[in-house]
């Protein structure tokens, strides 16, 4: 064996391949609400699917499709869509999800009570999730612990003391400070 190839210097070149792509999966996830993204295209299949099924038992068949089977069909299509967005688009996640929560709220009247309420709650929660997901910070992995306080530093007080300054916080433009008018701040109405 070359030396090259037993140097620690390069683990990654040894590395199976499907620790590889499951690093970079988990990397990609990471990068996007992929749980709301996932929860809002499995919402889409039962809706769209449902109306179009049929069950058999024995010679029976039990046929679920209803008048509406077309907005079903475009409700679980267009939820599958949103799906999509929120892996592949996720700037447009808040839109996707409001979308998603609507389209699920949408479902229960025309799509078989949204897909037999699994569609619905698949959908609503992928849409919840979609919304309140934010980016993480780029940086290192684990933040620096902040430096230990000295011991002889003052701990701050429970209560601040009085402001430093008399400047009030909020200056009102339409008020009058009488302070200011040079008689020692009598009002001269009186």
């Amino acid at each position: 064996m070359s030396a090259e190839s037993m140097s620690a210097g390069s683990p990654q070149r040894d590395e199976h391949y499907l620790r590889v792509w499951r690093r970079h999966f988990r990397d990609w996830r990471g990068a996007r609400p992929f749980w709301a993204g996932l929860l809002t295209l499995l919402g889409g299949i039962p809706i769209a699917y449902f109306p179009y099924a049929s069950l058999k038992l024995g010679q029976m068949t039990l046929s679920m499709s209803t008048t509406a089977g077309a907005g079903a069909l475009i409700i679980g299509v267009l939820l599958v869509a949103l799906g999509l967005t929120m892996w592949f688009q996720y700037v447009v996640r808040v839109f996707a999800g409001i979308a998603a929560i609507l389209l699920a709220l949408v479902s229960i009247p025309v799509a078989n009570l949204g897909g037999f309420v699994i569609g619905f709650l698949l959908a609503l929660t992928g849409g919840a999730l979609s919304i309140a997901w934010a980016p993480g910070e780029a940086g290192p992995a684990a933040p620096a612990a902040p430096p230990a306080p000295a011991a002889d530093a003052q701990a701050p007080a429970a209560f601040p003391g009085p402001r430093e300054s008399a400047e009030p916080l909020h200056r009102d433009p339409f008020h009058k400070d009488t302070a200011d008018d040079g008689n020692g701040g009598r009002n001269s109405a009186g």
